[in-house]
């Protein structure tokens, strides 16, 4: 844990400021401070990036995981085994030559992927500059083949998101077309079609949760999973029903999450997950997220079986012991929205 610790100063001390770097476990690492929390996956193959946080950001994003890779992927390992039977040395021996080349693996590789979990701006902001990087690297202090080339980074999610990006209103489509997603996939689930870093990751579709394009991201060795706007510690669950989301929906997703993770010991541990918004969580975080969706939830479809219209609900405060957590009065989600949303999911459809 010293060795952590003291790599975490290191790497978060050239970084700016805005910008927050967390060593998760494994390969990946958590980005806060670009909109929604970024994941990424880094190591010898280059990174891949959940989500890419808001327009505004993606410059400082960049910097950040270019800086982020030299420092894991192409920081050199020095071969400290000398002597005829050196167990280190495939060659037996060592000289300073060999030791040079042993010693420096080769230059860090670039963005590969980014994995969008959803539609909203401060996931996919940073799409088109964070997949499309520059030719000449060597002006962010990060040199990598191919030489003369801009590497472009496949950008994948559901084929909802596709669909609701592109979809024109008086001519125009509803997002710029170098936000969109570059490979799509449909159904359940969608596997990356290597290893990545040593790993691999797989894509779980959410339906009619957050909306109705969500993805969660699980890395299998490292034991993550990138959860996306289904789960956040910082507010109620964000239901945009006008995009087929759903408070069920939001519900099944957090079960799902549960039914992937495992704790290292009862509820701590394990399995971590990284939320859309907030902090980074284990089984139990997640557990009691669940647990208050579930009984929320409940007490709005009890209400509705008898009758009760939405400011009658609204006026009966289903949400008030869980206020104080993630309750709000103004901003961007409210308290009044998270309970109109649940109530409108949950009404019989007319």
């Amino acid at each position: 844990m010293k060795q952590v610790g003291l790599f975490f100063l290191a790497v978060t001390s050239v970084f700016a400021q805005d910008i927050h770097v967390l060593p998760v476990q494994g390969n990946v690492y958590m980005l806060v401070g670009a909109g929604g929390n970024i994941a990424a996956s880094i190591g010898p193959d280059g990174i891949l990036l959940v989500d890419a946080g808001t327009s505004q950001m993606s410059a400082k994003v960049l910097s950040t995981v270019l800086k982020l890779v030299t420092a894991v992927a192409a920081s050199p390992a020095p071969n400290r085994c000398t002597g005829l039977h050196c167990p280190e040395s495939p060659y037996r021996w060592s000289s300073p030559s060999l030791n040079a080349t042993i010693a420096s693996p080769g230059p860090p590789k670039p963005i590969r992927y980014i994995i969008n979990t959803g539609m909203d701006p401060d996931h996919t902001g940073g799409n088109e500059v964070l997949s499309a990087l520059p030719a000449d690297s060597k002006i962010l202090g990060v040199t990598f083949p191919p030489v003369g080339v801009a590497p472009t980074a496949t950008v994948i999610a559901h084929e909802n998101v596709l669909g609701r990006m592109s979809a024109e209103t008086n001519g125009k489509p509803a997002v710029a077309s170098g936000l969109w997603p570059t490979d799509t996939y449909r159904g359940t689930s969608y596997k990356l079609s290597e290893f990545f870093n040593g790993e691999g990751i797989q894509l779980f579709h959410v339906p009619a949760a957050h909306t109705d394009g969500d993805s969660m991201v699980y890395f299998r060795f490292s034991d993550v999973i990138a959860a996306g706007d289904i789960l956040s510690t910082t507010s109620y669950p964000v239901i945009d029903v006008a995009k087929g989301g759903t408070i069920q929906g939001a519900l099944d997703g957090l079960n799902h999450i549960l039914d992937i993770a495992i704790p290292e010991f009862r509820s701590q541990g394990g399995t971590l997950v990284i939320p859309g918004h907030g902090r980074l969580c284990d089984t139990g975080d997640v557990a009691n997220y669940r647990n208050m969706v579930a009984i929320i939830k409940d007490r709005i479809a009890d209400m509705i079986k008898k009758g009760m219209t939405l400011q009658q609900v609204k006026a009966a405060k289903p949400t008030l012991e869980y206020d104080g957590l993630y309750g709000a009065a103004t901003g961007p989600w409210t308290t009044d929205m998270f309970v109109e949303a649940a109530y409108k999911s949950l009404s019989p459809k007319r």
